[in-house]
C-alpha cells in the first residue's frame, strides 16, 4: 500500500517595509522570490510564516537596507530563468547602490545591443527585486519607464530616492 503525500509547504516569510509588505519564499539555502505586495496583496495569498536562516538573515538584511544601515542584500539565491534572463540578473546584481544603468547598457553588456524589449522583459521577471536590483534601471534619458514589482511606479520611486538617485 502506497501512501501519498503532499508536497512540503515552500519556506516563507513576511517582512513589514515602507513599500509595503515583502514576502520572501525560498528553501533551506536560497532565496527563490521575493514579493512586494500589491494592493495588500501576495499573489501566491497568505500563509503562516516558515522561515528558514537564510529567510531570516534576508529579512535582517532588508531592514538594514530600509534603515540606511546597508546598502546591497546580499544573500544566497536560486535563480531559475533561461540563458538570457540569468545573464540580464547578473548585470543587475553588478550595479552599485545609487548608481543606475540603462536598458541599452544592458544589452550592450550581454551582447544584445537591440534587444531592448527582451532586455525589459528580463528586468520585469527578476524574482528577487531588491536582491537583484532591478530598480537601478532607467531609461537612456533618466526616465522611469515602469516597474513590475509592488505599486510599480510609486514603489519605484521611492527605492531610487532613497538611495539618492536621480530621475524623471
Amino acid at each position: 500500500m502506497s501512501s501519498i503525500t503532499a508536497p512540503p509547504a515552500p519556506a516563507r516569510l513576511v517582512v513589514p517595509s515602507p513599500i509595503g509588505r515583502i514576502l520572501l519564499l525560498g528553501e533551506a539555502e536560497a532565496v527563490t522570490r521575493l514579493e512586494i505586495e500589491r494592493d495588500g496583496l501576495f499573489s501566491v495569498g497568505e500563509a503562516p510564516d516558515a522561515p528558514t536562516p537564510v529567510l531570516e538573515l534576508a529579512a535582517r538584511r532588508l531592514r538594514e537596507y530600509f534603515a540606511g544601515e546597508r546598502l546591497e542584500i546580499d544573500v544566497p539565491v536560486r535563480l531559475g530563468g533561461t540563458a538570457f534572463q540569468r545573464a540580464i540578473w547578473a548585470e543587475l546584481e553588478a550595479i552599485p547602490f545609487g548608481e543606475v544603468r540603462s536598458y541599452g547598457d544592458l544589452g550592450r553588456a550581454t551582447g544584445r545591443a537591440t534587444a531592448g524589449r527582451a532586455v525589459g522583459g528580463a528586468v520585469g521577471a527578476n524574482p528577487v527585486p531588491l536582491i537583484v536590483p532591478c530598480h537601478r534601471v532607467l531609461a537612456s534619458d533618466g526616465r522611469i519607464t515602469g516597474y513590475s514589482a509592488g505599486q510599480g511606479v510609486p514603489t519605484k520611486t521611492w527605492l531610487l530616492d532613497h538611495e539618492g538617485i536621480a530621475h524623471r
